[in-house]
């Protein structure tokens, strides 16, 4: 199973950007899922998550700029970022699990899966 991002680009300050994140397999069911960044020289921050049931939490510093959302039939996540500002420049990733799904006729999980990163940055 395999978490694939798109989305990240160059934009200007106030303006906006939209991540998705898809999992590809033979999936039955993802958990939790979420997008963590990481600027340079800076550790890697968890952004925002959502719950199977669509129960979301932010990071304080992307409260009401940002929207994390899922499609659980297409097996998709989503980030809309608005007014994005130059400290939102960073790598972002997304990540999954547990992710139950099929290895042949076997049912596995993952526990925690990672996405390859997509590159954001926000001029000013």
């Amino acid at each position: 199973v395999q978490l694939q991002a798109f989305g990240g680009g160059l934009v200007q300050a106030g303006g906006y950007l939209r991540l998705s994140c898809t999992a590809a397999g033979r999936i039955f069911r993802i958990d939790a899922m979420g997008w963590y960044r990481q600027a340079p020289g800076k550790q890697r921050e968890l952004v925002a998550s959502i719950t199977s049931g669509g129960s979301t939490n932010y990071a304080d510093s992307v409260k009401g700029r940002f929207t994390i959302s899922r499609e659980n039939a297409k097996n998709t996540m989503y980030l809309q970022m608005n007014s994005l500002k130059p400290e939102d420049t960073a790598v972002y990733y997304c990540n999954a699990g547990p992710i139950n799904y099929y290895m042949g006729d076997a049912m596995v999980a993952a526990r925690d899966v990672w996405g390859q990163g997509t590159l954001v940055t926000v001029s000013s």
